[in-house]
């Protein structure tokens, strides 16, 4: 596997524009949840840098969980699709959808 986590979620949500994907994660020791939509992510605790190219989920980020959630996202009442995914449970979605 040559792409990097984060951009794989990032196909993921381009092939499912339908859906936005809540990675809780751990980054550099620290925890961080990152909301991947339509090709775009951004950290909801940690600075994100305004170049895309700049992978929000490093490499060597651990992936707690991961939610899918129907868009458009409503932080008061958000409708899941699936809850607490791993990573590898989500790279058998990634897979099936060819990213």
């Amino acid at each position: 596997m040559s792409a990097s986590i984060n951009r794989r979620l990032e196909q993921y949500t381009i092939k499912r524009p339908q859906e936005v994907l809540v990675v809780a994660a751990q980054v550099e020791g620290e925890s961080d949840q990152v909301m991947i939509f339509r090709g775009f992510s951004s950290s909801l605790v940690r600075p994100t840098a305004f170049d895309p190219d700049v992978p929000v989920l490093p490499d060597e980020a651990v992936i707690v969980q991961i939610d899918r959630v129907e868009g458009p996202y409503d932080p008061q009442q958000p409708r899941y699709i699936a809850q607490g995914l791993s990573w590898p449970e989500m790279a058998a979605l990634l897979d099936e959808v060819g990213v």
